[in-house]
């Protein structure tokens, strides 16, 4: 997610300069066939040309709407395990039989391997939102006992058998937690498998194509025909006049197509690009307040932007 106040120029270079090169070589060779060339046969009334850029605006604006709904849900999603995380935690840690105090050594290790697990559930959640199953070893196994990551590590939905190990581990963990106090529990894990399916559902629903497509190709449209359109209303300021068609329908054209470019770049808010939900900033967070809440000192940095951008 970008979290600087303004873009650098050379992101927004990064995404225009292939489209401004198409659109100058284009509306220079229409300016071209319009006044050396005497082609001014080319020339549409201006009126139809402002009449499809108001249809493709409204258009573009449903798209982008609708695009940036996808990715503030996502980010909903996400601020709702933040919190169900550190709810788990305090349950674990505070909602239990014993006192804190009159705690055994063995039912101190479950409570910590229960907080363990619930850190590695966030981060193999997100591992599986990227489809990024290469860094297990790296971002969950270390939370989770050697045998039960290999285990893991082979199934379809890691995440979810992660939530099973969870529930299987409350009914283990003998002495610790009442009958009330591991229903409290097990109706956490179950808001838990709520969110991930939530993330999932946004994951491997794509962006309906058909509104998709037809934004990019009424926006293509709509640029072929802005110069067509101009070129006879800048004649009528005085010869020669026509050049201006250039500089100002490449303008009008990189517009149109930047908003159309931003609801595209929304479409799909986990494929760790710079302007998706910062999960990896969002498990460190967790991982910090977690092991934190278990009374740990040596804890990870949080994330920080990385050129503006937080991953």
């Amino acid at each position: 997610m970008y979290v600087q106040k303004h873009i650098h120029w050379r992101v927004i270079w990064g995404y225009s300069w292939k489209d401004l090169l198409i659109f100058f070589v284009y509306d220079l060779t229409l300016a071209i066939l319009h006044g050396p060339l005497g082609m001014t046969w080319l020339d549409i009334p201006w009126q139809l040309v402002s009449i499809l850029g108001v249809a493709v605006s409204f258009y573009v604006g449903f798209k982008n709407s609708s695009s940036y709904n996808r990715f503030n849900e996502a980010r909903q999603l996400w601020g709702g395990i933040v919190n169900r995380s550190r709810n788990w935690t305090m349950l674990v840690l505070a909602n239990t039989q014993p006192t804190r105090n009159a705690l055994t050594p063995a039912q101190r290790n479950a409570q910590r391997q229960l907080v363990y697990r619930q850190i590695a559930w966030v981060n193999a959640l997100r591992l599986h939102l990227r489809r990024q199953p290469q860094r297990w070893d790296e971002d969950v196994a270390p939370f989770l006992d050697p045998t039960e990551s290999d285990y893991l590590r082979t199934t379809v939905n890691a995440p979810a058998q992660l939530l099973l190990r969870q529930s299987q581990a409350l009914q283990e963990a003998d002495g610790l937690f009442d009958d009330l106090q591991r229903r409290t529990l097990l109706e956490d894990l179950r808001e838990l498998t709520n969110l991930q399916g939530g993330t999932e559902r946004i994951k491997n629903t794509p962006f309906p194509r058909q509104y998709a497509f037809s934004s990019v190709v009424f926006v293509w449209l709509f640029i072929a025909l802005l110069p067509l359109g101009i070129q006879g209303e800048f004649e009528k300021l005085g010869h020669g006049h026509y050049w201006l068609t250039v500089p100002f329908a490449v303008l009008v054209s990189w517009v149109f197509v930047t908003i159309e470019l931003v609801g595209h770049i929304s479409e799909n808010p986990f494929e760790n690009k710079m302007n998706d939900v910062p999960m990896t900033a969002l498990c460190r967070t967790i991982e910090i307040d977690l092991r934190q809440m278990l009374g740990e000192t040596e804890l990870p940095t949080p994330m920080q932007p990385h050129d503006g951008v937080l991953y």
